[in-house]
């Protein structure tokens, strides 16, 4: 009704943009008669401008009828309306929901080349290093073409060359990176040392994952602590005693609802409350000695599991400080109730590599601190490596929040409205499509129980196989996308699988680039893609390589090797993303 009374309040955000985006129309025929250098000469007109007292905005609408300009020569590609007003939504300060494929990335060129005008740098921020290093190389060639600098920022650089990349007018990277970069400048004990300048303007791209998703996570930098490794092993021990007791008591639990229904189904009511005497009896029982808070990601002994575990260990105190156990006793708890193998982690070359539950990537070099990681060790039997203490951390949160302007787009910001808004401060202005959309979002399908949704899923899979339609089915860990693989398997529907697995990442924008072959069914984690276009009939660049290698080249061209785009350590002993608790 409000609606209906005042007006739809985003169709009134875009109407204020309407007076810029007809001039910047009525400037694209002034923008083409120039030559490439002309066109080049507007950025030192613009600077000139501006110390002269001209703000950004007034600017605005010749500085965008210049990149429009510039994409079409360079990349062939001219930036529609719509693009426009996302740039000029972004260049507000606000988060741009654009659905996917309205071209993000190059409405992204728009605010950075306006804002870059000033001399104080503009950061884009992109989810992985692929994608920083495929933007930096794609779409910096409009800025470069208009006289701008463009940085990257990589993992494994050195502060030299990130000093120079942090310098130039536009820089791209991800917010890791970034995170970690100004943890160390903040370390630094003299401004030689120091890579980053202060803060100006940022653009972030799937700006939901990062400020929302990942909000809480915590950029941690660490140093090496002596611990006796020994501890970890007997701690482990310990936890996984107590750990196998509450299992057994979760089993029986399962037994006895399900005998429970069963009598509910049968109509005996008697059994049935009598098997629910039981199940409260076995609950009881299951916290024993121990509580599990999966929210906050923490356990906690109870009175009877201090004894049990001081009994164990033959010690009077957990806490003495002269010989303290508690601390290991938890991390091992923590390890068996809360971190499950192929899922939070997977095993590789007898190390402990986390896997990001954001993205589904692997993180080499990345360990968890408080001696979690040691805890992990212990539990899966691999050699236990040197604890690392905090020396400096800080979360995605606070570390956006120190820029002066902030702006972000995605496909789904408009759910999250209000968190944006009161945390961030940041509106979010929903920009049309060019083309009215023909994609039909189906309602949600409900089932009792995973099983029998996973099964559903691979029936569906199995008929649009036959039909011939691609099918892309994201998962949200490598331990759900192989079960959705066997499933497929029992039915005898070829497919290919993509996960956080080393065998399986090697070849993981091949396969994904061929997602859209007729018939082809991809089972992927949410890291699947690393900006790599998903086109309909599959991607021919990536079939000719994939020919040149098989038939060629078997000896001289290798597998993609995943540590070339995976993210890596970082800080004094290697950087730690741990979360809440740990």
């Amino acid at each position: 009704m409000l609606k209906a009374l005042l007006g739809d309040p985003n169709a009134r955000k875009l109407k204020k943009y309407q007076p810029d985006l007809a001039e910047i129309n009525l400037l694209e025929p002034e923008m083409e008669v120039l030559s490439d250098d002309e066109l080049r000469g507007k950025t030192a007109e613009f600077k000139q401008r501006i110390e002269k007292g001209e703000s950004l905005d007034d600017l605005l609408p010749e500085a965008f009828a210049v990149v429009r300009e510039a994409a079409k020569r360079v990349l062939g590609m001219r930036h529609f309306d719509v693009q426009l007003l996302g740039g000029m939504v972004l260049h507000d300060g606000q988060i741009a929901e654009m659905k996917t494929g309205e071209g993000k990335t190059l409405v992204a060129t728009l605010p950075a080349y306006l804002n870059a005008l000033s001399g104080k740098g503009v950061h884009v921020i992109t989810v992985n290093d692929y994608l920083a290093r495929r933007d930096a190389e794609w779409m910096g060639q409009v800025h470069r073409f208009l006289g701008l600098s463009v940085g990257l920022i990589q993992s494994g650089m050195n502060p030299i060359e990130r000093k120079r990349n942090y310098d130039c007018d536009i820089t791209y990277g991800t917010n890791s990176e970034l995170g970690f970069d100004y943890l160390r400048d903040n370390m630094a004990t003299s401004m030689q040392e120091v890579v980053q300048r202060p803060f100006n303007f940022c653009i972030i791209d799937e700006v939901d994952s990062v400020l929302i998703d990942e909000a809480r996570t915590p950029l941690i930098i660490s140093g090496q602590v002596d611990r006796p490794n020994e501890k970890y092993t007997r701690a482990s021990e310990v936890a996984r005693e107590l750990w196998q007791i509450r299992q057994g008591v979760k089993r029986q639990i399962e037994k006895v609802e399900a005998a429970i229904a069963q009598a509910i189904q049968e109509g005996n009511k008697s059994e049935a409350n009598q098997l629910n005497r039981e199940l409260d009896r076995l609950k009881e029982e299951l916290d024993r000695y121990y509580e599990v808070d999966e929210k906050q990601r923490n356990v906690l002994l109870s009175d009877e599991g201090f004894e049990v575990v001081e009994q164990r260990l033959g010690v009077k105190d957990l806490f003495d400080p002269k010989d303290p156990w508690a601390h290991f006793i938890f991390g091992a708890l923590k390890a068996y109730e809360l971190f499950i193998r192929d899922v939070n982690y997977i095993v590789r070359n007898d190390e402990i590599v986390i896997v990001d539950e954001f993205t589904g990537r692997v993180m080499p070099g990345r360990r968890w601190s408080d001696g979690l990681h040691q805890a992990i060790e212990a539990k899966e039997g691999v050699e236990i490596q040197p604890e690392t203490q905090t020396l400096a951390t800080i979360t995605y949160q606070n570390f956006f929040l120190l820029y002066p302007k902030l702006a972000g787009m995605t496909g789904t910001a408009k759910t999250e409205e209000a968190e944006f808004e009161k945390i961030y401060k940041l509106e979010v202005t929903v920009v049309p499509t060019n083309r009215p959309t023909r994609r039909v979002d189906l309602s949600d399908v409900v089932y009792k129980n995973e099983n029998a949704k996973w099964r559903a899923v691979a029936q569906e899979c199995a008929e649009m196989h036959q039909l011939g339609r691609p099918v892309l089915v994201g998962t949200t860990s490598v331990e759900k996308s192989e079960l959705l693989s066997t499933y497929l398997s029992e039915l005898s529907v070829p497919h290919n699988l993509l996960n956080a697995k080393p065998e399986n990442v090697e070849r993981e924008s091949e396969i994904i680039a061929q997602a859209g072959r007729k018939g082809t069914v991809t089972i992927a984690t949410n890291m699947a893609g690393r900006g790599t276009d998903i086109i309909l009939g599959g991607n021919a660049d990536y079939m000719a390589r994939l020919k040149v290698r098989e038939y060629l080249m078997p000896r001289i061209v290798q597998p993609e090797d995943e540590a070339a785009f995976a993210i890596s350590g970082a800080g004094a002993g290697g950087g730690a993303q741990g979360g809440q608790g740990f």
